[in-house]
């Protein structure tokens, strides 16, 4: 029985000489680090009496300004030839409606197969050349335009007198040998008619009002044309006054 105390006894000394010595360790340690923390990094003094008005204030962050440079004057473009002609373009084509375009001057224009009048025409070479335009889609037909001026297609001469007829010019539709006796000898102011066996066509106003599209040579129903074509062996003839 004593001989337990006793063993006991030095179990308890020596584990409290072992506390001692892991004390002395930890203290000589943090001495050592220099107030370093658990994981080696500096702490921070503080204290629990500082205030608001202890605490350092924040210096405004100054950014540097240039102020922007000066460009100069740009001296303004002078119109170019090409800005004249877009603008003289635009300015020169003009509607009444939708049904009765007009373009300055004394020649008709062409625009995606519809006829411009030009506004010097006389009223009956408007009228004309207004009523065609509603037959630029219409096929041609051998005979159309003979029996009524208003008809589903039409033939050479037949697209010829419907526009003489919208002019006031003509009351009966003619085939293409009685347009070479039409009216006078010779081109015309405004209206001129190339007749000859088979075939008539007619100019007006600078446009010409033909079937045939020179192009393919084939016969398409009355259209507009800007070109002109071939009038040998044709006989020219024109209303007369006009």
């Amino acid at each position: 029985m004593l001989a337990a105390i006793v063993r006991v006894r030095w179990r308890f000394i020596a584990l409290l000489a072992f506390s001692f010595v892991c004390a002395g360790l930890a203290y000589a340690q943090e001495r050592t680090s220099g107030g370093r923390g658990s994981f080696g990094v500096p702490l921070q003094p503080f204290s629990l009496h500082e205030t608001a008005d202890a605490s350092p204030r924040a210096e405004p962050i100054r950014v540097a300004y240039y102020p922007p440079r000066t460009q100069p004057a740009l001296a303004p473009r002078a119109k170019s030839a090409e800005d004249e002609d877009d603008l003289e373009t635009t300015n020169a084509f003009r509607e009444i409606n939708s049904n009765r375009p007009v373009v300055v001057g004394d020649r008709a224009m062409l625009r995606n197969g519809i006829a411009y009048a030009p506004s010097q025409a006389p009223d009956n070479i408007k009228n004309a050349i207004w009523a065609v335009n509603t037959l630029r889609r219409k096929p041609y037909v051998w005979g159309g335009g003979h029996g009524s001026f208003n008809d589903y297609g039409y033939d050479c001469s037949g697209a010829v007198s419907f526009a003489l007829h919208y002019a006031g010019l003509l009351d009966a539709p003619l085939p293409s040998n009685d347009f070479r006796r039409y009216g006078k000898r010779g081109r015309g102011r405004w209206i001129t008619i190339y007749s000859r066996d088979g075939h008539t066509f007619a100019l007006i106003a600078g446009l010409r009002l033909d079937t045939t599209d020179m192009r393919d040579g084939g016969a398409v129903g009355p259209r507009w044309y800007a070109d002109g074509r071939d009038t040998h062996g044709f006989d020219a003839r024109h209303p007369a006054g006009w």
